[in-house]
């Protein structure tokens, strides 16, 4: 049976300790420490209940000690003002690693959890500016995954509105005598910029692209033929992309904007029957008393235009009745741009009042800063225009692949490339997903390619240089796996083996606040501690039961390193 989360065990005894102590609703608030030398864990709750209870922190320190139910598990002493220092023994953090799959991450619960994520718009090809919701929303969903719950992914893209009439227009018109539309359409966002010059200096075209919009969300079918012909094909580039990527979208994740064009109507009559509707300048809306301006003046939430059009907001409300109640969500996590945060704010402030969600679901924001260049602006290239995600990949994939050759350790072009891709692919992913999803963040190739720090290739390279202790000792992997942890004599060893049973806790952290920089920090630590354990702990070298154990610990690190690094989307490789 796996031991599970590690921090909720020592925090649900500890808390039951303050009880027996006549602390009531105390949270024994555990936390791990800061410093090893001073023990695994940190128990932090005393000193508020003492405040409660008028009582003196150390006082009833050593009432919780007395009932505190960790014998054979851990030694506690009482530091501070009150705070426990909880270090576990050598004994037990060898039995649990010896349990095998407390190194797996086990499912806790199965709540049906939406995420939207990735969203591009496809009138254009995929850029920087689509990484971080595609690769955040991704490692959650897998985490999610592993964690037992019922996951639902949609992809939100942007296929409707006012962009696409010119665009259609623009493949109407085109001369397709030989093949000329298939050509332009090869280089989407050659095919934007041209479309969109036209349309600004052309009033006749302009005025015809308008007219195609009409058509197209009344049903035309020769409009609707040619929209779904550049629909198909940019979503075939993106798909190209997701694979590259090693994202787990596909096509049958697609529930575009245009998938609720059939609901919207009825989301306007829902908000009249409720009484939430007010023309304003021939547009209707939905005015909330929590949103007011600088001046105090109510902000508007407009769902229809003058022209009897539709927006995003719609849109957006129509998704969340869908989600909420035709795939009955308990949860639905959006993965946005910060910019976004309060339009969320508005709309889920708007389902709520009508009725569009429902009690148990949970509509939650996450939103995440910008990626920029190293002068501190968004990321462009050097003429100033947007990257192109498969441009940056490219580039990933060389410059790893350069890094590669010359440490001269693979000779084969195959293997080279192959590591190459996983190699610059994992850099790109890891370099965002390290980041706090709410900052900004500075890309920096150096940085991120680096062999050293909290990087990609660090973890890759730590996992590689445990199969070439192996291979260097001829030692079976399979033999190894069954291998006990028996002995940890040495401080690093303690530290690692106490590292690796944390994969659990951090895992449903990550998951709760939508942070998968809490599992990139995890796993920098586990092989941080395991090249500690690997520079003072000879291996090879050791004898009997301790080389044996010294191996375990070995095979352990390369599980939680290979399966950490897969919940975030990111492969190892066995040479480096």
């Amino acid at each position: 049976m796996s031991l599970g989360n590690l921090r909720d065990f020592l925090e649900q005894r500890v808390t039951a300790a303050l009880t027996a102590a006549g602390a009531t609703d105390a949270p024994g608030v555990v936390r791990v420490s800061g410093k090893p030398e001073f023990g695994d864990y940190q128990a932090n709750g005393i000193m508020g209940a003492a405040k409660r209870l008028k009582a003196k922190p150390r006082e009833l320190a050593a009432t919780v000690l007395e009932h505190l139910d960790l014998d054979g598990i851990a030694e506690v002493e009482i530091a501070g003002p009150g705070f426990l220092n909880i270090s576990l023994h050598n004994a037990w953090l060898s039995e649990q690693l010896n349990q095998r799959s407390t190194l797996l991450v086990a499912a806790v619960s199965s709540q049906t959890v939406v995420v939207d994520y990735s969203a591009p718009n496809l009138a254009k090809e995929m850029h920087v500016g689509h990484i971080r919701s595609t690769i955040i929303g991704d490692a959650t969903v897998r985490m999610l995954e592993a964690l037992g719950h019922n996951v639902i992914r949609q992809n939100h893209v942007g296929d409707w509105g006012t962009q696409f009439g010119m665009l259609v227009t623009y493949l109407r018109e085109l001369d397709d005598t030989e093949g000329a539309a298939g050509s332009v359409l090869a280089d989407l966002e050659e095919f934007y910029r041209t479309s969109k010059a036209k349309f600004d200096a052309d009033e006749g075209f302009a005025e015809r692209a308008r007219l195609a919009v009409v058509a197209l969300q009344a049903g035309d079918p020769d409009v609707r033929a040619l929209w779904q012909q550049f629909i198909d094909l940019s979503l075939t580039h993106c798909q190209t992309l997701y694979e590259r990527l090693g994202t787990t979208l596909t096509q049958a994740n697609v529930m575009a904007e245009s998938s609720y064009n059939d609901a919207l109507p009825g989301i306007i009559d829902s908000l009249r029957d409720k009484g939430l509707l007010q023309e304003s300048a021939g547009a209707q809306c939905v005015f909330l008393d929590e949103f007011k301006g600088k001046e105090g003046d109510p902000l508007p939430v407009i769902v229809q235009k003058s022209d009897g059009g539709y927006l995003y907001a719609t849109t957006d409300l129509a998704a969340v009745e869908y989600r909420s109640k035709t795939l009955a969500a308990d949860r639905v996590m959006y993965f946005t741009d910060a910019r976004q945060a309060f339009h969320f704010k508005q709309i889920f402030a708007v389902a709520a009042a009508a009725g569009f969600d429902t009690k148990q679901v949970s509509l939650e924001h996450y939103p995440f800063g910008a990626m920029l260049g190293r002068d501190g602006k968004p990321f462009k290239t050097r003429a100033g225009g947007v990257v192109k995600l498969a441009e940056l990949l490219d580039e990933a994939e060389e410059r790893a692949r350069t890094e590669v050759r010359g440490r001269g350790e693979l000779t084969t072009e195959d293997d080279i490339n192959q590591a190459g891709q996983t190699i610059g692919i994992g850099a790109v992913k890891y370099a965002d997903l390290s980041k706090n999803r709410t900052s900004d963040y500075v890309f920096d190739w150096d940085a991120m390619m680096a062999f050293e720090g909290n990087t990609a290739p660090y973890l890759q390279y730590a996992y590689a240089r445990i199969q070439r202790i192996f291979e260097r000792g001829e030692v079976d992997l399979e033999s190894a796996a069954d291998m006990p942890v028996s002995t940890l004599s040495e401080p690093a060893e303690h530290q690692l083996a106490n590292a690796l049973l944390r994969l659990q806790e951090v895992v449903e952290q990550s998951v709760a606040e939508g942070m998968p920089h809490y599992l990139c920090t995890y796993l920098y630590e586990v092989a941080s501690r395991f090249m500690k354990f690997y520079e003072v702990c000879p291996i090879l070298r050791s004898e009997g039961d301790q080389k044996a154990s010294r191996l375990a610990l070995c095979v352990d690190t390369a599980q939680v390193l290979k399966g950490g690094l897969g919940l975030l989307g990111i492969d190892t490789v066995d040479r480096m």
